[in-house]
């Protein structure tokens, strides 16, 4: 397929459209390489299931129910509304593993109807149905359906309301038969008084069993083992085409850690994975991160395979060659800086496959490992998924957006000359440099932000981006064009947490997402800080940012940083708390409804996702491996319909 023909744009539902990405460069890389890569690729996938359970109990029963009925259903079935209806919920349920939205947390409620669903499960032979060993077809039903068709019956899969219970409240299925304090006083009692000990909680279930609470941890011979057992399989495959010896070992650590369960062994693989620094492939595999626990303590899984764009890492190798210089550089008191920046590696990658909880809706930039010590003493990786942003930005080409939201055109031009580039750098910026960036004090516990922790970490990184992307350092280094060009990151930042966001929120609601709300504590507390340096403005009866002095605004931003990464740094839960709440959580009905009204007209869905390619084996007449064949003509349904059939362990 010749670039130019290359389709990333793909079909739309719901407030969704696929994307496909493109491996760039995937012809030129070696048999062994492409080897890898297809092992790797395996492995990614196979912990598909387990992430739709641990999304919500009842995901896994749902999605096998719903697509019973997708294939088997007769063509009488198909020719009704409610037919139609279902796809579309089938779609939203294999995009958000589950059927809670995947950004927002929100169940999403069928537009069929419940006698519809009722009559074609009694339809289906109870061959095709998850049936539990004496369970019947009518307790099936009565069991999905208050789930499914009920409101109020586990309404959200993460709550951060302040002041309930958040883990009675969250339908995650992380804990059972436990309350929030119990929680807390659980792991607080393991851990020990050192920096240096494992993120008790990440790869295990926490339930009460005769009043005692348990971990059902997740490795071969335990919780989830049968994925587990798969994901293994294909790691001892992909040992057979390692690139080199530091790659085996990183695998093989991984492979014992998956064994054994024990957290200590994640963080033995863990430093050795940022180690590995030689060698064009990569995985990120396993329990990772955080968000779906509305405590910050339980990995969701997931899996991405990929490879290195070389062109492209140089401004991401430029940016971690001067990492001290940032530091030492930084707004925040010397306290909290690192006197000495180790192991900072950064990378634009090539996404080669997508599994688990990034799949089909990914990050374009990731920063690992999280473990705070781990960092602080052996450094951190960090990748720009390259050819993701590339699909994103090829596919929301003409779509009318700025026209719509930005003030004027001299900003549009702006944005237009330099929207692409800033975007990259302060990702590039957010990820490399500002995960990694700052210490606690002796003492702090990592996890004392508790349910904030995760949009203060965001909030952390993104203000160091948003802090340097207009440094005149990065003209110096040639990663900005000029001293102006950081405006339109500005502008967009600032648009996008004080309005444009607001689209990815159900009317009525409040911001529940640790992005989200990160955005917007940064662009709330500006706007209120700043003494008009950036104001909301209303021009034909359409609302608007207007920034009046960008300047000012890196002050704030450095200001907001210095405080942010105190928090951070002391554990100070009140401090984060206040600064959440406060700038972080509520929502202007309001402009709310101006915000969807503009956005509607538009047709554009709010969220992106992506269909993998389909790597085939190709063999000679002699059964010798000779090529791995890309097709990227599957289609989502047939993608998740084969994904189910091909990766179903659980």
């Amino acid at each position: 397929m010749m670039k130019e023909d290359f389709n990333f744009s793909e079909e739309k539902f719901a407030d969704l459209q696929m994307l496909r990405y493109r491996l760039n460069g995937f012809e030129n890389l070696s048999l062994q390489q492409k080897s890898l890569i297809f092992c790797l690729s395996k492995a990614a996938v196979f912990g598909r299931d387990i992430t739709f359970d641990q999304q919500g109990k009842y995901n896994l029963t749902i999605r096998k129910v719903i697509e019973a009925i997708y294939v088997n259903a007769d063509q009488t079935s198909r020719n009704q509304n409610d037919f139609s209806s279902l796809e579309v919920y089938l779609k939203r349920v294999w995009f958000s593993s589950g059927i809670y939205h995947h950004y927002g947390c929100e169940k999403f409620l069928p537009e069929f109807s419940e006698d519809f669903f009722r009559e074609q499960v009694v339809r289906l032979d109870d061959s095709v149905l998850p049936l539990r060993k004496g369970q019947t077809k009518q307790q099936l039903i009565d069991e999905l359906v208050p789930v499914m068709f009920d409101p109020t019956v586990l309404p959200k899969r993460v709550n951060q309301t302040d002041g309930e219970d958040l883990i009675l409240t969250s339908a995650c299925n992380f804990y059972e038969g436990v309350n929030q304090k119990e929680v807390e006083e659980f792991y607080a009692q393991k851990k020990l008084p050192q920096d240096e000990q494992p993120s008790w909680g990440l790869n295990s279930k926490l339930v009460k069993q005769n009043n005692q609470l348990i971990e059902q941890v997740w490795k071969v011979d335990g919780m989830y083992g049968s994925a587990i057992k798969q994901i293994v399989f294909w790691l001892n495959k992909a040992l057979e085409y390692t690139e080199n010896e530091q790659q085996k070992t990183v695998l093989q650590k991984l492979i014992t850690y998956y064994n054994t369960g024990d957290l200590h062994d994640f963080d033995d693989y863990s430093i050795a994975w940022v180690a590995q620094q030689e060698g064009v492939v990569d995985t990120i595999n396993g329990f990772i991160e955080v968000y779906g626990d509305p405590l910050g303590l339980k990995g969701t899984w997931e899996g991405i395979v990929e490879y290195v764009d070389e062109v492209a890492t140089a401004r991401t190798r430029t940016i971690a060659n001067n990492a001290q210089w940032f530091e030492d550089h930084s707004p925040v008191d010397p306290r909290f800086r690192k006197p000495e920046v180790k192991g900072v590696s950064a990378q634009v990658i090539c996404a080669a496959m997508l599994g688990g909880d990034e799949y089909p809706a990914s990050a374009i930039g990731i920063n690992l490992p999280n473990a705070n010590w781990i960092r602080s003493t052996y450094g951190s990786k960090s990748v720009t998924i390259g050819n993701l942003t590339e699909a994103y930005t090829k596919a929301a080409h003409g779509n009318g957006f700025t026209q719509e939201f930005v003030i004027d055109e001299p900003t549009r031009e702006l944005i237009e000359k330099y929207g692409d580039v800033c975007d990259d750098l302060h990702t590039d910026l957010h990820e490399c440099l500002g995960h990694g960036s700052g210490r606690l004090l002796p003492g702090t516990d990592p996890d004392a932000l508790k349910a904030y922790g995760n949009t203060m970490e965001e909030a952390r990184a993104d203000l160091f981006g948003l802090y340097y992307i207009a440094d005149h350092k990065l003209v110096e280094l040639g990663l900005t064009p000029n001293d102006e060009a950081y405006k339109s990151q500005y502008y967009t930042y600032l648009m996008n947490g004080l309005i444009t966001q607001l689209v990815r929120i159900k009317p009525g609601l409040n911001i529940e997402e640790a992005h989200m709300r990160n955005r917007a504590l940064i662009a709330y507390w500006v706007l209120e800080q700043g003494n008009g340096c950036v104001e909301i403005v209303h021009r034909d009866h359409k609302t608007y940012v207007k920034i009046n002095d960008y300047k000012q605004l890196r002050v704030l931003f450095g200001k907001l940083l210095a405080e942010v990464q105190r928090i951070k740094s002391e554990g100070d839960f009140d401090a984060a708390r206040e600064l959440v709440e406060k700038y972080a959580v509520k929502v202007d009905p309001v402009l709310h409804k101006e915000v969807l009204d503009r956005y509607a007209k538009l047709n554009i869905a709010p969220y992106k996702g992506f269909i993998n390619p389909k790597m085939t084996p190709v063999y000679d007449v002699h059964r010798q491996l000779t090529d791995i064949v890309l097709d990227y003509s599957e289609s989502f349904a047939e993608q998740n319909l084969r994904y189910s059939k091909e990766y179903g362990t659980l």
